[in-house]
């Protein structure tokens, strides 16, 4: 499949700007990480752009992300990349994350929803975030409260890497895709208080790795 199937997909499913833009993120890092590891890029980048198509039309587990398997299923996609994407619900005790794949989804899925929510409160979003004002926003439990911290913290640790790095890395693999991810440097006070308005919803949407 390739990627304009996947995004047909996502759209054929996906209404939410917020939960669009929040699978391109996990995507753009897991496409970073597939080649800091030598992965294959494209087996990694779909797993992180399909993980949630389908929780917006069942965002009860377990039908998220077991209707989207059924789906995937009959689409011709791969068991690997099916299997990754089910890893990524903690609720489903039968697939427990093994491969290296089913582990960078899980560590990148809750942290890309955190950064993209910290960097909506910041005038110049992305650029100049650094990991150390991530970790000081994951320690006020009112932002970006559905966020799972120890999601974030555990899915670091089990795919072995730094969490001060893991953030960094993250980060910049968002930039990458700042402009499709609508998290380009604010440009007028507009923007700004626009901005401000929609980040709780983005937050909310954002944060649905843990479902």
């Amino acid at each position: 499949m390739s990627r304009a199937d996947n995004l047909a997909l996502v759209r054929e499913y996906t209404h939410s700007d917020s939960l669009m833009k929040h699978m391109l993120a996990v995507e753009a890092a897991m496409r970073a990480y597939a080649r800091k590891f030598g992965e294959d890029e494209e087996k990694w980048g779909t797993v992180g752009l399909l993980h949630d198509f389908d929780y917006e039309r069942w965002p009860n587990p377990p039908d998220h992300p077991l209707q989207g398997s059924r789906i995937l299923k009959e689409r011709g996609y791969s068991e690997e990349i099916i299997y990754a994407i089910k890893s990524h619900a903690s609720y489903l005790t039968d697939c427990p994350r093994v491969s290296r794949l089913d582990k960078a989804l899980f560590a990148c899925d809750e942290l890309c929803g955190f950064i993209t929510a910290c960097a909506l409160v910041r005038p110049n979003r992305l650029e100049e975030l650094e990991s150390k004002s991530v970790r000081k926003k994951m320690k006020q439990v009112t932002f970006a409260a559905a966020v799972k911290r120890e999601d974030i913290t555990s899915g670091a640790a089990d795919l072995g890497v730094d969490l001060d790095e893991h953030i960094q890395f993250c980060i910049a693999a968002l930039r990458e895709a700042a402009a499709e991810l609508g998290l380009l440097p604010a440009t007028s006070p507009a923007t700004v208080a626009h901005s401000t308005e929609v980040r709780q919803d983005a937050t909310d949407s954002n944060s649905e790795g843990s479902r």
